[in-house]
């Protein structure tokens, strides 16, 4: 079995390498090809792979290669985990929108509008490379905003599966708190990718919910950065995401006074690069748990299992709508379980949404409409009607400057802009 990495260099990979040789079990991977134009990291990415699974005594070849073509011919997957402008251009999306008194953010609001613009091109292009050269290999979508990347892929045609850590992360932290396996833990996981709710926890199909809320909602509130009594009276644990919504304005204040998440991982990484440079290291240095991306490869291991060996088990991907939300058209992208086999991802039955999370699911999946054809087509009067339908947005004047600032910063990711 083949699997490739698209953006194989970033410091995030070893993580996703320690998952493939610990549960090869799982995913036989036989050839790891890493593809990334930056060939420095690429090399000390590489060596650091091939060190671990060697380690554990994984049989697997790791290959690295700056030629995109080459990596993913014969491939079985393609997982996509780029950066358009790396962390320079995340540092741009996360200031220039406070300049206007919004959230800056890489995966939400005018920040998060930014990297959808740079990164949907980029990842088409891929996309039908891939398609070209092996039409059956199926595309993993790690990519943020993975929910907008994921319906560009699948608009298109592509064979994709869009895929967030947001869930794993609550599977495994409930299943400690209760004192129960992760394979026991089943969410009732709702919304879009980076505005979901989990409104049920079941183990052995019974809610264990209200019992973690009764027991546990300070330091689960706390995680969040949430007040505990928002999480009492709505009966629901919402996403980290959530407090861009809930909480704007003080999430403004407080990004105003500390520096940038972009900066805190720019030094992670230096750091990071440093350590995978010794060619001593032959495991994944604690410190890659402060990078983020907690349970990305236990994720995309389970994921691309089921995809390949058509298991039909049940995991929370990015997939179409198709009637699951009845308010949104079948093509919209929705984060929830589904059934996942060789013919693809299938949603599960799911009660129906309520009106608190609809109304915000309804605004952003309009924003996404919006941006993803800003996306693929560019134009200055497509990113401000974007913007204007954003949630954390929807004021002439905050849009147009916002618009502005975008294009301004951007000019050298979007042709169409210079």
């Amino acid at each position: 079995m083949k699997l490739t990495v698209v953006g194989g260099g970033s410091t995030y990979t070893p993580e996703l390498v320690d998952g493939f040789a610990r549960l090869r079990d799982t995913l036989p991977v036989t050839e790891l090809v890493l593809v990334d134009p930056a060939k420095d990291r690429l090399e000390l990415v590489g060596g650091l792979a091939e060190r671990i699974f060697a380690k554990q005594g994984h049989p697997g070849r790791v290959v690295t290669t700056t030629d995109i073509d080459a990596g993913i011919e014969g491939a079985d997957a393609v997982l996509l985990q780029l950066r358009v402008g790396g962390q320079a251009a995340r540092q741009e999306d996360e200031t220039w929108p406070l300049e206007c008194g919004c959230v800056g953010q890489e995966t939400t609001g005018a920040g998060g509008l930014a990297k959808a613009l740079r990164t949907v091109p980029v990842v088409l292009d891929i996309a039908e490379r891939v398609r070209r050269t092996n039409p059956n290999a199926w595309i993993i979508d790690f990519t943020n905003p993975v929910g907008i990347v994921t319906r560009a892929l699948l608009s298109h045609g592509h064979k994709a599966v869009g895929l967030c850590n947001v869930a794993i992360g609550f599977q495994r932290r409930f299943a400690k708190l209760l004192g129960v396996t992760p394979g026991e833990v089943q969410l009732d996981h709702v919304g879009l990718n980076h505005l979901t709710w989990e409104r049920a926890v079941r183990v052995n199909g019974e809610d264990m919910l209200p019992k973690l809320l009764e027991g546990h909602v300070a330091e689960l509130a706390a995680d969040l950065k949430l007040p505990p009594e928002l999480l009492l009276q709505l009966g629901v644990v919402p996403s980290y995401y959530l407090r861009y919504f809930y909480q704007h304005d003080e999430v403004v204040q407080e990004l105003l006074t500390k520096p940038s998440r972009a900066a805190e991982v720019a030094a992670l990484e230096t750091q990071l690069l440093e350590m995978y440079a010794d060619p001593q290291l032959d495991e994944k240095p604690a410190l890659l748990e402060k990078r983020g991306g907690a349970y990305y490869s236990e994720a995309a291991v389970d994921l691309a299992s089921s995809l390949l060996n058509d298991t039909g088990d049940v995991q929370v991907v990015n997939t179409l709508n198709d009637g699951t939300f009845p308010f949104l058209a079948d093509d919209a992208v929705i984060e929830v379980p589904a059934t996942v086999g060789a013919d693809g991802t299938m949603p599960v039955a799911l009660a129906p949404l309520e009106p608190l999370y609809a109304g915000l699911v309804a605004n952003v999946t309009a924003y996404e409409d919006l941006a993803l054809q800003a996306a693929i087509k560019g134009g200055r009067e497509r990113v401000f009607e974007a913007l204007l339908a954003h949630p954390l947005v929807g004021q002439i004047s905050l849009a147009d400057q916002l618009t502005d600032k975008l294009l301004a910063h951007n000019k050298q990711h979007l042709p169409w802009a210079r």
